[in-house]
């Protein structure tokens, strides 16, 4: 069932809408991305989505339910353990760990940081969890003294090191996560080492910069990404897609360096060429900036801004081509603590050749979306919780 030439996936990072069924075992009951953002603004202007069927998910404010929607619409929830990035964008391209990536609540072994110590040349400073902006006001100006690293992590399973560009070099800060990840892979397995470089002058206005990178693991086996390169056909990367699979799989990296605007017409420009295969984009604002700062109301702009564009990016759709909006977790700016939360993603589908108004229900993996392109794209799939001959015209 070979139906389409091209996949558009629109992540935005971090937009759950709902507690899972089992956020209880992750502290995350009552959490609602979405919903709790309209709540907590007064409502949300989402003209385009809401079209879609956005509003037909879950109760929004400001974004009622529509009796024709253009697009088809639901909700998914996670089968693997975590509610981390690296799992969710995973499991949405077809895989699913046996094993939850463990995290680190007291901070890495004094063994890990020591051998961080020597093999990188610098000290560390604080090694504790915490939120990315309040341990540069907590050692920032130490590190400026001392030019130790700042190491810190989080509910996710990820090692993050900051350093000041003006002090340290970007160079010189890759160099130390990569070291840092092959550390990891021995002693204290993480997803990810986040390489977070920072400007400023002392407490109070130190700000992160645009050049963070990813170094991820690899998959633990092939994922869609691979299946769809194997066929000669084009998985183009957009934001930091290629870091969370490794590079593995892609095929062309469109890395955004700015925000999500880049990425959105970064999207634009590539939905404007003519290639056959994948595109799959993560716009990282929605979490970075927004989810783990607590801030609703930022939360809410940016949203708006990407339904504004919206209109753009389906008009740069060719005839045998879907697009997919969806997200990898939940990051609730109204909740308790700066992290992620457990909840179910939202699964927005529209293309030309497929059925409108069409209720996708609750999946039962985010899985079901490789499945479904898959399908469409390659023809078969070995994946269960396939779609596509719900929505096809």
């Amino acid at each position: 069932m070979k139906k389409i030439e091209r996949a558009t996936i629109i992540v935005l990072d971090s937009l759950g809408v709902g507690e899972a069924p089992d956020a209880k075992l992750y502290g995350d009951e009552g959490a609602n991305t979405l919903g709790n953002i309209a709540l907590a603004t007064g409502g949300l202007s989402l003209p385009n989505m809401q079209k879609m069927g956005l509003g037909n998910i879950i109760e929004i404010l400001g974004v009622p339910s529509v009796s024709n929607p253009t697009g088809c619409y639901g909700k998914a929830k996670e089968k693997a353990i975590g509610k981390d990035t690296t799992t969710g964008h995973w499991e949405i391209a077809g895989i699913i760990p046996e094993k939850g990536f463990p995290t680190y609540a007291n901070g890495f072994s004094e063994k890990v940081i020591k051998l961080i110590e020597e093999k990188t040349g610098r000290k560390v400073l604080c090694n504790l969890p915490y939120s990315g902006t309040a341990v540069l006001d907590d050692y920032g100006d130490e590190q400026l003294k001392s030019g130790a690293w700042i190491i810190y992590t989080s509910a996710d399973p990820v090692l993050q090191i900051a350093a000041h560009e003006e002090y340290i070099s970007v160079e010189e800060l890759y160099s130390a996560c990569k070291i840092a990840l092959e550390i990891c892979k021995e002693h204290s397995p993480v997803a990810r080492v986040i390489a977070r470089p920072y400007i400023g002058t002392g407490k109070g206005n130190f700000s992160r910069t645009s050049r963070r990178h990813d170094y991820s693991v690899l998959p633990p086996e092939k994922s869609m990404l691979d299946r769809i390169k194997e066929a000669d056909l084009e998985v183009v990367g957009i934001g930091k897609t290629s870091d969370i699979f490794a590079g593995v799989g892609i095929t062309d990296q469109k890395g955004t360096n700015k925000d999500n605007l880049d990425g959105i017409l970064k999207t634009i420009d590539a939905l404007a060429e003519d290639t056959k295969g994948l595109i799959f984009t993560n716009l990282v604002d929605f979490d970075m900036k927004y989810g783990h700062r607590r801030d609703p109301k930022g939360y809410k702009l940016a949203l708006e801004e990407f339904d504004r564009y919206l209109p753009e990016i389906i008009g740069n759709l060719k005839e045998e081509e879907i697009l997919i909006l969806t997200a990898d977790h939940g990051c609730d700016p109204t909740y308790k603590g700066t992290d992620h939360t457990r909840e179910y993603i939202p699964v927005l589908v529209y293309g030309k050749n497929i059925k409108a108004g069409i209720n996708l229900g609750i999946r039962e993996s985010f899985a079901d979306i490789a499945a479904t392109i898959e399908t469409l794209l390659l023809g078969k799939t070995n994946l269960p919780g396939s779609f596509a001959e719900e929505i096809l015209k």
